[in-house]
């Protein structure tokens, strides 16, 4: 249904089964998969390419240009995979000449008023929760979870299946698999209960539990960590996604525990 008190432009491509509530403006350069709802009063912008099954909530804006200075009227992109939530004044700005799009996998929920800035590249079944504010170029792995009123610097990296605090404060990159809190945000352990509810088996949770052990908890430097888990661990994904990891993280990762704060991680 698309209501006549919405504005639509004509060249807008709407797939069968879209649902468009008044008040709402759609732009020329748009597509909308099928079965997808648009709620009322949402904008959706030139660039904006939308997947099917979505749901977006009230005061949404989608493919917003970019704020960033350096922004000079390019043509960009912003997607939103299939079966993703956009809850109520979640922004989404398109991408720049660096990366060309913005990028919101399939699955994912995006809870009120989160803004997601040009050119970061999130994967799919991602929550990323209340008020929380990424910056640009930001890159975020499947299965990540972000607390409410977090902040993300520009050009930070969080792996997949990481969990964040509310209100953190993310300046580095998060490896992937783990629990991080505290201010400055640390390391806090494993990701043990989201991995677990995920299907990782007991082998894979303490495979994890122990290559971080070796990364914060040996007191080694990274470099010689890294070298120790690729030779006395077994080879397996979760190895070579965490070593791959470390490895590029040109923003340095998040600190690891002081000592005597934390209890043996693998506890939980």
């Amino acid at each position: 249904m698309l209501s006549p008190l919405a504005h639509i432009h004509p060249a807008a491509r709407l797939a069968p089964g879209v649902t468009v509530e008044p008040f709402t403006t759609i732009y020329g350069d748009v597509e909308i998969g099928e079965n997808t709802w648009i709620g009322p009063n949402v904008t959706i912008m030139d660039g904006a390419r939308i997947g099917a099954n979505c749901q977006i909530f009230p005061g949404a804006v989608v493919s917003g240009i970019p704020q960033d200075l350096k922004f000079a009227g390019e043509v960009t992109t912003a997607h939103i995979g299939d079966y993703t939530v956009l809850r109520e004044c979640v922004t989404v700005n398109r991408g720049t000449v660096d990366r060309g799009r913005t990028v919101v996998g399939s699955h994912c929920l995006l809870q009120a008023y989160v803004h997601i800035a040009h050119d970061c590249i999130l994967g799919d079944h991602i929550v990323i929760s209340n008020a929380t504010q990424m910056a640009g170029h930001v890159q975020v792995g499947d299965w990540a979870i972000i607390g409410g009123t977090s902040a993300i610097h520009q050009f930070t990296n969080i792996g997949a299946h990481a969990f964040i605090a509310g209100g953190s404060l993310v300046r580095k990159d998060v490896p992937p698999f783990v629990k991080a809190a505290r201010e400055p945000l640390t390391y806090a352990g494993v990701n043990s209960v989201g991995l677990r509810r995920r299907g990782f088996s007991e082998e894979q949770v303490n495979g994890i539990h122990e290559m971080y052990r070796t990364l914060y908890l040996s007191g080694l430097p990274m470099t010689e960590s890294l070298s120790r888990i690729e030779v006395e661990l077994p080879p397996s994904p979760e190895r070579d996604e965490v070593t791959q990891f470390v490895r590029s993280a040109a923003r340095g990762i998040i600190k690891g525990p002081s000592r005597g704060s934390v209890a043996e991680e693998g506890a939980d």
